[in-house]
């Protein structure tokens, strides 16, 4: 039997129950690929997500913000944005909100991604402005994403694949002196002014001598 939970905005979800993976595959098919909506499968659970604007618009400043921050530091990525990530051996399969290849980004350079060869993307990122049957955290942990951002439209958590298992840390690992305090001005300031923000960004790392600090080997 399978059960369906309908939540509310900012984001609309739609959770299904004791789903197995085939019939998970089949939802993927029969919804296509031309869709605003955004999958995760964990195990039997099946969340489909419709994001409406305020969810879009903190993805697209934070793909904005980390592209900022990749290109003053002097960095590499490749950009996957909602790619499907599926793992059929873990009965795990994600579209996150944003994900990225940037300490591989040379292993995957002018390649279309196979996981069962390639390593997984080494940053997440979900913006979650409403409650979710999912728990991330074992989700990418077990799919080995080395970096969990999670953004619920007022406070930025980050975290740190340890041991196989997340840890909390205040500054991201890709992204070492940037202080959580740097994108929260940023999102403010978007929300006014999306160029403003952007010059505002670049020319106070430049100012802060944060360009290409990164410890990350290209």
């Amino acid at each position: 039997m399978i059960n369906t939970v309908a939540l509310t905005i900012p984001e609309k979800r739609i959770v299904f129950y004791n789903l197995n993976w085939q019939k998970y595959q089949k939802i993927i098919e029969a919804l296509g690929e031309n869709r605003t909506a955004r999958i995760i499968y964990d195990q039997g659970i099946l969340e489909i997500t419709m994001p409406l604007e305020e969810h879009e618009f903190a993805r697209e400043i934070i793909g904005l913000f980390i592209r900022i921050l990749v290109f003053e530091m002097g960095l590499k990525i490749k950009t996957l944005g909602s790619t499907t990530l599926n793992y059929p051996q873990l009965d795990r399969g994600a579209e996150p909100d944003n994900c990225y290849y940037i300490q591989n980004q040379s292993k995957v350079a002018g390649k279309k991604i196979d996981l069962t060869k390639d390593p997984p993307p080494d940053l997440v990122v979900e913006v979650d402005l409403t409650h979710t049957d999912i728990n991330k955290l074992n989700l990418y942990a077990s799919m080995e994403i080395s970096e969990f951002w999670r953004y619920d439209g007022e406070v930025l958590l980050i975290y740190q694949l340890q041991n196989q298992k997340y840890v909390e840390v205040e500054i991201s690992p890709t992204f070492p002196k940037i202080e959580k305090a740097i994108f929260y001005e940023f999102i403010e300031q978007s929300k006014l002014d999306e160029v403003e923000a952007e010059k505002k960004l670049r020319a106070d790392l430049k100012a802060e001598e944060y360009v290409r600090c990164s410890t990350i080997n290209n």
